[in-house]
């Protein structure tokens, strides 16, 4: 049989699977990305999630041959650039930072915001969790988590904190508070009594911890770091991290829980999300790029050098993750009684 024989009945061939739809799935989708992508961070540039942002669009832009550009879309605690990315079209090429206040937080919040994070995103992976940490200015004369709790009672609302409304640290300190409530007395929900701190509102982790630094206020829980530098130079004390064990970047300071309240656990955390209808190849794609780019690579050990735990998770334990802490933070909100803006 003449090659042109051979040739012509490979075409024939072709052409009859094409028709039925047998050939592989990739010789009939489109390639994709054709087009430079974006990735939406709600907060603004030069903050932690700003860093993890570029982290992920460096290690795209390699994997997937095109550009990832940055962008930075700030307000209302992440909530204005993640409703741009719930209504950009599903192609895959508007991505999202998704992380705890803007996913989860923000659910339990009033006004709700104009995204149900279930319906509206697809959530491809989870990239890290990292502590906060309790810090207190260099010259307080609060060494512990103990001594602070002390005072706190001993002084109701002495103790001043930096408060960036409905923000992880924001949280933790609610969570601190409810952890240390105590009620007695057959009606327990009317005789109960807990640690008073007062807020002082900042617009923003990076005011909030110049607030500190300028000694304006007593204390405040913040991404550890962003607080490690200064913990180091002895510019602040670090009284204690609030993931459940101790953290390689700062090995010396106490949890939370093993400080005598078990369990206690309020990390920050960060991931990749995509707009709800995205088609299901290129979310595996991109779960998969996020999973080779950041588990065991220099990427990953970058981010674990400044303390963050690198999850790199699949897609659908991303998924049930933020589900999961959305209705635990919601009741943290909820009896907070915590207000958006």
């Amino acid at each position: 049989m003449s090659p042109s024989l051979d040739r012509r009945r490979a075409l024939l061939t072709a052409s009859a699977l094409w028709g039925t739809g047998l050939l592989p799935a990739m010789a009939q989708a489109p390639a994709w990305p054709v087009k430079p992508l974006r990735l939406v961070v709600p907060f603004p540039a030069g903050g932690t999630s700003d860093m993890l942002g570029r982290a992920i669009a460096a290690e795209l832009s390699g994997a997937l041959g095109q550009p990832v550009a940055v962008e930075n879309i700030a307000g209302a605690g992440g909530v204005t650039g993640s409703a741009v990315v719930a209504r950009a079209p599903a192609d895959g090429c508007t991505l999202l930072l998704s992380g705890i206040g803007q996913n989860a937080i923000a659910h339990a919040l009033q006004p709700p915001p104009p995204y149900r994070e279930e319906t509206d995103f697809i959530h491809i992976s989870q990239l890290n969790a990292g502590p906060n940490v309790l810090v207190v200015p260099a010259g307080s004369p609060l060494r512990t988590l103990a001594e602070l709790i002390d005072f706190a009672k001993k002084n109701p609302g002495k103790l001043s904190y930096a408060q960036v409304n409905a923000s992880s640290g924001h949280l933790a300190i609610e969570l601190l508070r409810q952890t240390l409530t105590t009620c007695v007395g057959p009606a327990a929900a009317n005789n109960c009594s807990s640690p008073s701190f007062t807020g002082v509102p900042f617009a923003g982790g990076g005011p909030a911890l110049a607030g500190l630094l300028d000694n304006q206020v007593s204390m405040m829980f913040t991404n550890q770091d962003s607080a490690a530098p200064h913990v180091r130079s002895g510019k602040l004390r670090a009284l204690a991290v609030t993931s459940l064990f101790r953290n390689s970047l700062l090995p010396d300071v106490p949890s939370v829980s093993e400080s005598g309240y078990p369990g206690f656990s309020a990390v920050s955390w960060a991931g990749l999300s995509v707009s709800a209808g995205t088609p299901a190849p290129i979310v595996a794609r991109l779960e998969e790029e996020m999973i080779r780019r950041f588990k065991g690579t220099p990427a990953g050990r970058k981010l674990e050098e400044l303390g963050f735990v690198v999850v790199a998770s699949r897609s659908a334990d991303y998924t049930a993750f933020v589900r999961s802490e959305s209705g635990r933070w919601g009741r943290v909100v909820r009896a907070a009684g915590i207000k958006a803006g």
